[in-house]
């Protein structure tokens, strides 16, 4: 098999992990050599500032000793199989960098002979083009599940972010579908990680000659949603205690996409694309709004609204809460404003210093208004009875609508 047809089956077999999206580690690495973190080129990814990076997004190989039943890599899978060599690896990324291409790449595996074996391969792949070729680029690297803690650690030393996949959201889930995965071993991988990303913090502070930042674009993961009945509740829940006990940058939510030889177990069709969407969005308020979990969803209301943003279903949920006196809330109460970012809530509180805030001021600030304008009072402006239920949810879903605006 020529390496172009390699590519092609591993590129294709790739599009499956959502975890690729780049950090934009800023951190430049020590000594002369080529390619860069940062920069523009094919849109494959985007860093939180908002610039698109491109990504040579591959596996090492599509062969697998698992039988994960929701993935099209399983061994009892009939697809057609590939497998790359470190060395086959290396020399792609460097030509598509030098074709200017890629700025980067992601790197993730099925498993062969066995985890150790797999997550060694990948640790030569960093480990060549770091040090032998002088590759400064982004390298972002899938853990494999199982392997040792010393080589998921040394793969920190040359890669700006690894991902150990959490795969599902309850251990209940992996022992129904991917029972060769143990939750414990994948959340110990994900310790050792932090701990080290510590240490090294310690290190560079403490040491006069700074070793390179460990792992500088921090850990990820990613949770296949709508493979079991699993509600949102549980998902969330599980993402927060991630973000707590290992200190995640980031959850990747991957909405399940129906394959050939589809198991039994498995639903006929794919989750509404929308969930995905909410859970994102969800994600965001637990990460920067102040949210828990808890607030987002309950015992009898278990899934997020698909009509309605986290935020705004929150808010109509707790309409007594509002309306909000933007010249006076504090931080913590105007981040919970549907219509509101962190941004505008900064301009809001530096402009309120100079003078009370009027409508006209809101426009100005290129807020959501519309969103807005039930939960707030400002200096010329009070909702009256946009607040009451049937008038509030007629006023945020117009007949035939459906409220999809980012938060």
């Amino acid at each position: 098999m020529t390496l172009s047809q390699k590519l092609a089956i591993l590129a294709d077999a790739a599009k499956y992990d959502a975890s690729c999206a780049s950090s934009g580690s800023k951190v430049k690495r020590k000594g002369d050599g080529i390619g860069s973190t940062e920069g523009t080129g094919i849109c494959h990814s985007y860093t939180p500032d908002g610039r698109c990076i491109s990504l040579l997004k591959i596996l090492l190989t599509n062969y697998c000793i698992y039988n994960c039943k929701y993935c099209i890599n399983r061994i009892s899978s009939d697809v057609k199989r590939a497998r790359f060599s470190p060395e086959e690896v290396v020399s792609l990324t460097l030509e598509f960098y030098r074709r200017n291409y890629i700025e980067g790449l992601f790197l993730s595996s099925g498993i062969v002979r066995n985890s150790d074996y797999t997550m060694e391969q990948m640790v030569r792949v960093a480990k060549k083009l770091r040090l032998e070729h002088g590759f400064r680029g982004y390298i972002h690297l899938k853990t494999i599940p199982g392997a040792h803690d010393d080589l998921v650690t040394e793969a920190g030393l040359y890669a700006d972010r690894l991902s150990v996949n959490i795969e599902l959201p309850t251990e209940g889930d992996l022992v129904q579908l991917a029972p060769e995965k143990k939750r414990p071993v994948l959340e110990q991988n994900m310790s050792s990680i932090k701990d080290r990303i510590v240490e090294n913090r310690y290190e560079r502070k403490t040491s006069k000659k700074k070793p390179n930042v460990y792992c500088p674009a921090g850990q990820s993961t990613q949770m296949i949603v709508g493979a079991t009945p699993t509600p949102d509740r549980d998902v969330l829940a599980t993402a927060s205690s991630l973000y707590r006990e290992h200190s995640l940058r980031r959850v990747y939510y991957s909405a399940y996409s129906p394959i050939q030889d589809t198991h039994a177990l498995l639903p006929a069709k794919a989750p509404p694309l929308v969930r995905e969407h909410r859970l994102y969005q969800a994600d965001w308020l637990l990460r920067f709004y102040g949210f828990d979990h808890n607030e987002l969803t309950d015992e009898k209301n278990p899934s997020l609204r698909l009509d309605l943003d986290p935020k705004t279903a929150w808010a109509v949920k707790n309409r007594d809460f509002f309306p909000v006196d933007i010249n006076r809330a504090s931080r913590e109460a105007l981040l919970r404003v549907p219509g509101f970012g962190t941004r505008t809530v900064a301009k809001i509180l530096g402009q309120r210093t100079r003078g009370a805030i009027r409508w006209s001021d809101l426009r100005k600030m290129r807020c959501d208004i519309h969103r807005a304008r039930p939960f707030v009072i400002c200096a010329d402006k009070h909702p009256g009875r946009l607040l009451e239920g049937s008038v509030l949810e007629s006023y945020l879903l117009p007949q035939g609508e459906q409220l999809t605006l980012p938060l």
